[in-house]
């Protein structure tokens, strides 16, 4: 589900202002579509000092900025192992995104039309990958925020995790795995706001975005609201720009919307 990222020149302007100045990131999920492309953009801009870029596969970065491990979402050990490197390399940190999920993996693995798709297996595959994996990256990278200042920790989530919004059914498995996703950053944003008031948590909507991920599903999308990958992005670097300790806990779009939950 990996690939590179195209380049594209008519991005939206990114700005990063309210983070200061040597900044330290870490992007979970790097070999991806999006996660690839908010590891160039970060590492193109001038105030991030540093970015820790977290997959399964080496995407092969050239940027001097840019430092890669291995990491398996899956496994807990694998996870701790990257903190640890982290926080005596790089820390504090003051943006961590996890920019991983699945929606489908070929026939073992697809959205449900209705609840006689619905297996065990498919459930369990959506909670590891949409859910476990980004709470585990969370108990451990959380404790690396920066204190003496802002700083985010941000999770890929999805508007179709959102159950207030759900009108149309189906896809459940992927559905309760991101709404579940939702739960745990709200309730992490309240512990978290006790120990670090300054450092905000966040699940980003990015739209309907032009990766493996998407590309079975991308029929009836309107135009103009296909994203590339950088596209997206660079319009969610925006919106954590524009967070303060205040929007802890919610969901948010491309477009800096606060969605339901």
């Amino acid at each position: 589900m990996d690939r590179p990222v195209p380049r594209n020149r008519s991005l939206p302007s990114v700005s990063l202002d309210s983070f200061g100045s040597q900044v330290n990131a870490v992007v979970v999920g790097a070999s991806g579509g999006i996660g690839h492309a908010f590891v160039d953009l970060l590492a193109g801009m001038p105030t991030v000092a540093t970015v820790v870029a977290l997959s399964r596969r080496d995407p092969g970065f050239k940027n001097a900025k840019i430092h890669w491990s291995h990491v398996d979402i899956e496994n807990e050990t694998a996870i701790a192992n990257t903190a640890a490197q982290v926080s005596a390399r790089n820390a504090p940190l003051h943006i961590v995104i996890v920019a991983t999920g699945r929606l489908h993996d070929g026939p073992a693995f697809q959205p449900e039309k209705s609840w006689r798709g619905i297996s065990a297996d498919a459930l369990e595959a959506a909670f590891r990958l949409n859910t476990s994996g980004p709470t585990l990256v969370a108990k451990h990278y959380l404790p690396l925020l920066a204190r003496d200042g802002k700083s985010v920790f941000a999770a890929l989530s999805a508007r179709v995790g959102s159950i207030e919004d759900n009108h149309l059914g189906g896809w459940h498995a992927y559905r309760a795995s991101k709404a579940a996703l939702n739960m745990i950053i709200k309730t992490l944003s309240i512990e978290l706001a006790r120990r670090n008031p300054s450092a905000i948590l966040a699940a980003l909507h990015p739209g309907t975005v032009d990766t493996p991920l998407s590309q079975p599903f991308q029929r009836g999308v309107p135009e103009g609201k296909l994203f590339p990958p950088e596209r997206s992005a660079a319009l969610l670097l925006n919106v954590l720009n524009g967070l303060t300790p205040e929007d802890s806990g919610g969901l948010f779009a491309w477009d800096g919307q606060k969605l339901p939950f």
